[in-house]
């Protein structure tokens, strides 16, 4: 838990309230653990405590998916993020962030795919080669954003889980959150740590960073949220895009508004924003949606644009709608 309150006698009245609450849950809830988590809060207000981690275990839970769980502490506004580890089990985000260098790779992961891991393994590679960076102390982030959950209005949970054992079983570290902007991630990660950050994205995501829309909510508007990303210790890198034509759109070439040329001119030349090095220009016509629906039909060759073992999961699981039959 991470209190929000600055206040000790505060903080001990609301983590008393907190310990009733669980108490009360573990005895009349715990065949209903969604019920038992939001009974939680019960004469709490939400902006005075924040629950970023959650474990159920013993044999009342045998049944009962961590991972989901930490989904609802999202859903239920307990916390902005949470995180899970290879093996499923969720994990403190303090204990993995805590003084380390960080690099995330936001995506819809709907499924994972060859050019996902390509863009992950060539942005790592430039990462760690970093000089202010210790391959000791560095972790990698798969980052699903809320909204990337949701489908019809609704967050569809066994869709969550589909993506979820398939970036575990490629042996990443996962986080879930509530932030739309990159700023807000970047943020949230400067709680635990002020070494390097890096954020490994696509082109398209790059360019979004740019639309002022998207800060209309800021006082400051869009130079308050870049004040907030890039005033960190932080360097985004850029993976490449291929269009029909062949062109290769870079930072070098890459367009953005009008009135936002100078603006990313100045992070360009600062070193704010690297191309990615030494990608593999075979796998950029792979597109996530495209093998989503070829699963959904049965279509040949998906196969072929996930990495090594992950359509023989899809198979076995039957994830993602699949069907052998169709």
């Amino acid at each position: 838990i991470r209190f929000h309150e600055t206040e000790a006698l505060l903080q001990q009245h609301t983590l008393g309230t907190l310990g009733v609450n669980l108490i009360y849950g573990a005895y009349y809830k715990h065949d209903s653990p969604k019920k038992l988590l939001r009974y939680l809060y019960d004469h709490i207000d939400k902006d005075k405590i924040e629950i970023d981690t959650i474990n159920f275990s013993g044999p009342k839970f045998n049944n009962v998916d961590n991972r989901l769980m930490s989904l609802q502490l999202i859903k239920n506004e307990m916390t902005d993020a949470v995180m899970f580890g290879p093996d499923g089990n969720n994990v403190l985000p303090a204990r993995i962030l805590h003084k380390k260098n960080i690099l995330a790779l936001r995506g819809s992961f709907r499924p994972v795919t060859k050019v996902n891991i390509d863009m992950f393994d060539k942005s790592h590679e430039m990462f760690i080669n970093e000089s202010k960076v210790d391959k000791a102390r560095t972790v990698t982030i798969f980052e699903i954003t809320l909204s990337n959950l949701r489908a019809e209005g609704e967050i569809d949970e066994e869709d969550f889980m589909d993506r979820a054992r398939l970036l575990c079983s490629l042996g990443h570290t996962v986080m879930i959150s509530n932030f739309q902007e990159y700023y807000k991630l970047v943020e949230y990660f400067s709680r635990y740590t002020k070494m390097r950050l890096g954020l490994a994205m696509g082109v398209n995501n790059l360019v979004d960073i740019f639309d002022e829309k998207y800060y209309r909510h800021l006082s400051g508007g869009i130079l308050e949220a870049f004040g907030k990303l890039f005033f960190k210790d932080l360097k985004v890198y850029l993976y490449p895009m291929k269009n029909k034509k062949g062109i290769f759109t870079t930072s070098e070439n890459l367009k953005v508004h009008p009135r936002m040329k100078e603006l990313y001119k100045f992070f360009k030349y600062n070193g704010k924003v690297i191309d990615v090095e030494n990608y593999n220009p075979d796998v950029m016509g792979i597109f996530s949606r495209e093998v989503l629906a070829m699963i959904e039909n049965n279509t040949p060759g998906w196969e072929e644009m996930l990495p090594p073992g992950v359509g023989e999961i899809i198979k076995e699981k039957k994830l993602f709608s699949y069907c052998s039959e169709k």
